[in-house]
């Protein structure tokens, strides 16, 4: 089976509410006494926050919508990924609005027109002042993980449309370039994508996964095996994969690029849509799990660590960041629910691991100057990554009993 800039994320115990994002009931400590809410002014190329700054306890950003295209606005963590809050469905011309219940630290803003693709006009945004008491639960710490899965699922339209598209028109260039990062928002919540049936298979499976199981070899490695033929013909001529068909190792025709290409198109399109039905949701196990399944996806036999997932291109690396980055965020965003339950020492263990392993996968490289080609990764630095992952794995392993009580 497929596998499920590297920031640590150093917000702590924070929780998003509001009619337009996520319910909390309870009282709101340390809020600020009549404070104004904070203007926002989202368009179709913008995103203006009226003030970097607020204290902790509740903020209220009233979000406005001048732009031509529905919109959506975020606050996200320190690492730009995990959601603090989130308003959507901002239509042309309206105003609505988001509250957060905030503990100080550091945080991002941005704004998504037409609700998909990568977010627009991010911009810094400090919180400042005393520690609150969170008033998380299980359902609010849900929904604020569901909102993350979406919004990856945003991103993974669109930069799979681009990667296809290139690969068809015989860029092979550009498409080679493409390849891994068009697969970093679907790394990330790979377990989720594995709760619908046949779709990861659709989109992830390896050439020995689907040939063994019979079924059709399609998705991103079908076309990373087309971009780099030389070195699937090579993988293949080896003895012990010589079991493997060898009639799909010649050059794919341009209408067998196309076939693949729009189907690949379709099924993380039905992915995105999967996501955002009503009917939708995830429980708190979901969460943890797939947290831990992230990782152990890593280091199993046909993974990133051995160098299995990307056979063709070696860009294993970028999955390997995606996987952990997709941990630490299910991990940051149940992470008051484990403060709340007593397990404080367990968090600052995986607070530190993930900081180690983040620091160890930066120096290999980044999503924006890229990694270092997987197959040039000698056998003592795999070593390395293996024991940093295992270090992380263990604590891991404890969040699930930390969370659900």
């Amino acid at each position: 089976m497929a596998q499920i800039p590297s920031r640590r994320n150093v917000a702590t115990s924070i929780v998003a509410l509001g009619a337009a994002s996520l319910l909390l009931s309870g009282c709101v400590q340390n809020a600020a006494p009549g404070a104004a809410a904070i203007a926002v002014t989202a368009n179709d190329d913008g995103c203006t926050v009226s003030s970097a700054s607020a204290q902790s306890g509740t903020i209220t950003f009233d979000v406005t919508n001048k732009g031509s295209k529905v919109n959506e606005f975020y606050v996200l963590g320190a690492n730009k990924l995990t959601i603090i809050g989130e308003v959507e469905n901002i239509a042309p011309g309206a105003t609505r609005q988001l509250t957060v219940q905030a503990n100080p630290g550091n945080y991002f803003t941005s704004c998504r027109p037409g609700m998909i693709g990568k977010g627009i006009g991010e911009a810094a945004f400090a919180v400042t002042g005393e520690s609150i008491a969170s008033n998380a639960d299980h359902e609010a710490v849900v929904a604020q993980y569901v909102g993350y899965v979406k919004s990856q699922t945003e991103e993974l339209v669109p930069a799979t449309e681009e990667f296809v598209r290139a690969w068809i028109a015989g860029d092979t260039g550009k498409a080679k370039e493409l390849f891994p990062t068009a697969r970093i928002a679907y790394e990330r919540i790979e377990p989720t994508a594995e709760q619908f049936g046949d779709l990861d298979p659709k989109i992830d499976y390896r050439k020995p996964g689907a040939i063994e199981e019979g079924i059709p070899f399609t998705g991103f490695h079908r076309i990373e095996q087309d971009l780099w033929l030389d070195e699937a013909k090579k993988n293949y001529a080896e003895p012990d994969k010589a079991h493997y068909p060898k009639d799909d190792l010649v050059p794919m025709s341009a209408a067998e690029r196309t076939k693949v290409g729009e189907q690949l198109i379709a099924d993380v399109t039905e992915l995105k849509d999967k996501v955002a039905s009503k009917e939708f949701t995830l429980t708190l196990a979901n969460i943890t799990e797939g947290a831990k399944s992230l990782l152990d996806e890593i280091a199993k036999p046909d993974g990133k660590l051995p160098g299995e997932e990307n056979e063709f291109a070696h860009t294993d690396l970028y999955d390997f960041t995606a996987n952990v980055e997709g941990a630490q965020v299910a991990f940051d965003t149940v992470r008051p629910l484990a403060e709340k339950n007593g397990e404080k020492d367990l968090v600052k263990e995986l607070d530190a691991r993930f900081a180690d392993m983040t620091k160890l996968l930066a120096s290999y490289g980044s999503y924006e100057k890229g990694f270092t080609s997987y197959d040039k990764v000698d056998e003592k630095q795999r070593a390395e990554l293996a024991a940093a992952l295992s270090a992380l794995s263990e604590p891991m392993s404890k969040l699930t009993a930390a969370v659900v009580k």
